[in-house]
């Protein structure tokens, strides 16, 4: 048996285990890393029955408590062609290895995936107390009203000037509403604001700059984020307006942050926009992720009437690199 039978493939959300042949009674995964904790998978046969687990690893000092999680489960066989077994699961608590077993009536034989698709993660009070919030809906970067540090403090600071227009000397012009910022703040930040302000522009002239490809929601909230003051829910909300802002007016650490976050919730139905955005926006690493997520973990061929309709559109050389990924990567397993 090679250690190969035991891994268990991941992205940020998705977990594949492939076995090659079902000749045992009993089989339990190496731990794969899925949000904040290490899973497995485990495939049992007793009598004519297959069960399959899955829990997570639960440190006896469980500081974080146990995770409650929302997923879908699916068996994928290749036994005569290509057959998925799909079983989801909503606001499941996992603490041990009997906390979520799929009794399944169907021979496991021949070769066949695993595939575990994490929706939504939380976590558990260690005390048996009310859940929080999603592990994904919060960001370490960006800081709690409660608890904050003089360099906080600051952005709170600086993030007033923004909202109570205070000293504010141009205006952004949304596609439907208007907002007060400062030069200083914007060129300090962009490339392209400085030199419009360094220049004898007609933005320069006016006092005012036209962004009338954003909402003024969205422009609020590329505001919010040039002032240290964005909450992560608004980021959340406008990623992809942020990114299309943040490649225009070449605020990189925004571009940076738009693609790690879009790498966080690749699913099948935003897979084939996220990689269109990641050409788009030469963005490798997301690129690469959706490129995976759709060729090495056989996604692709749970959208195949959208990918057919998404190569009529998309871009010819975007479109030989999903080619090439399938011909270099999927061995037909």
């Amino acid at each position: 048996m090679t250690d190969s039978a035991y891994r268990v493939d991941t992205t940020s959300r998705l977990a594949q285990w492939r076995i090659d042949d079902f000749g045992f009674s009993y089989r339990k995964s190496d731990p794969f890393k899925i949000g904040n904790w290490n899973w497995h998978l485990v495939v049992e046969k007793n009598r004519k029955i297959w069960l399959i687990k899955l829990f997570p690893e639960i440190p006896k000092l469980a500081g974080d408590g146990h995770p409650v999680a929302s997923f879908d489960i699916r068996i994928i066989s290749f036994l005569g062609g290509r057959k998925t077994l799909v079983h989801p699961v909503r606001d499941k608590p996992l603490k041990s290895d009997e906390d979520f077993i799929w009794v399944l009536e169907v021979p496991l034989t021949g070769r066949f995936i695993i595939d575990v698709e994490f929706l939504d993660l939380k976590t558990a009070s260690p005390d048996g107390g009310e859940e929080v919030c999603s592990i994904w809906s919060v960001s370490e970067g960006f800081p709690h009203p409660q608890k904050q540090n003089k360099r906080e403090v600051s952005s709170v600071s600086l993030g007033r000037m923004l909202s109570e227009s205070i000293h504010t000397d141009i205006i952004i012009r949304a596609s439907d509403g208007s907002i007060g910022a400062h030069r200083a703040v914007l060129a300090a930040r962009s490339p392209v604001f400085r030199s419009m302000f360094s220049h004898d522009l007609k933005e320069k002239e006016m006092s005012a700059i036209n962004i009338s490809d954003m909402s003024i929601q969205a422009c609020q909230a590329f505001l919010s984020y040039i002032y240290a003051n964005i909450h992560y829910q608004d980021f959340l909300t406008h990623r992809l307006h942020l990114l299309r802002a943040a490649d225009k007016y070449d605020v990189s650490d925004l571009k940076d942050a738009c693609q790690e976050s879009l790498l966080q919730d690749i699913y099948a139905n935003n897979v084939l926009e996220r990689l269109q955005s990641a050409s788009l926006y030469r963005l490798p690493m997301l690129k690469l992720g959706c490129l995976e997520y759709l060729v090495k973990f056989g996604k692709i061929f749970d959208i195949i009437d959208e990918f057919n309709a998404f190569i009529q559109y998309a871009d010819r050389e975007l479109i030989a690199e999903v080619v090439n990924e399938i011909l270099s990567v999927w061995k037909g397993f």
